[in-house]
């Protein structure tokens, strides 16, 4: 019988605390609509049209694209991206020319054209926008994280 006091003891004390927690963490990315009431769209970022490249967050990700292309066509027919950034004219244009792996196929052959499992550019890059994050970020990429050792490290040797 203990326990069971016990244990609801503990247990309230658990819920209390969640529930003061919660006002802390937020209302989440719905905003603070009730969840049988449709939340309201947020504002569509602006678009910056800069041409100042952004740093990448990781080995992999995608570059962002640093100037608009709402005006751009991308069909099965033409690709407007590639007129500045494939081989032929990025130097005229100052713009970098896209990867060799764009030109590679399934089998890492190289191809005379763009590959096609590659031509649609939006499915994976995008345009850089003044968005704010909606939720907060602490991601560190490998030399951000291989940096803070080394700086740990260098004040360990620097005690001794």
């Amino acid at each position: 019988m203990r326990a069971t006091h016990l244990f609801g003891i503990v247990f309230t004390g658990v819920l209390a605390t969640a529930a003061l927690f919660a006002d802390e963490l937020g209302t989440g990315l719905r905003g603070p609509a009730p969840l049988n009431e449709e939340a309201k769209a947020p504002k569509i970022a602006d678009v910056e049209n800069f041409d100042i490249k952004r740093g990448r967050a990781y080995t992999s990700q995608p570059p962002t694209i640093p100037h608009a292309i709402d005006k751009y066509e991308i069909t099965r027919n033409v690709n407007m991206c590639m007129y500045c950034h494939g081989r032929v004219r990025n130097a005229e244009f100052g713009a970098p020319m896209v990867s060799a792996t764009h030109f590679m196929d399934r089998e890492y052959d190289f191809l005379a054209e763009i590959s096609p499992r590659r031509y649609f550019c939006t499915q994976c890059h995008v345009p850089q926008t003044d968005a704010i994050p909606p939720v907060g970020n602490s991601f560190l990429d490998v030399d951000q994280i291989l940096d803070r050792e080394r700086k740990v490290t260098a004040g360990e040797k620097k005690e001794q």
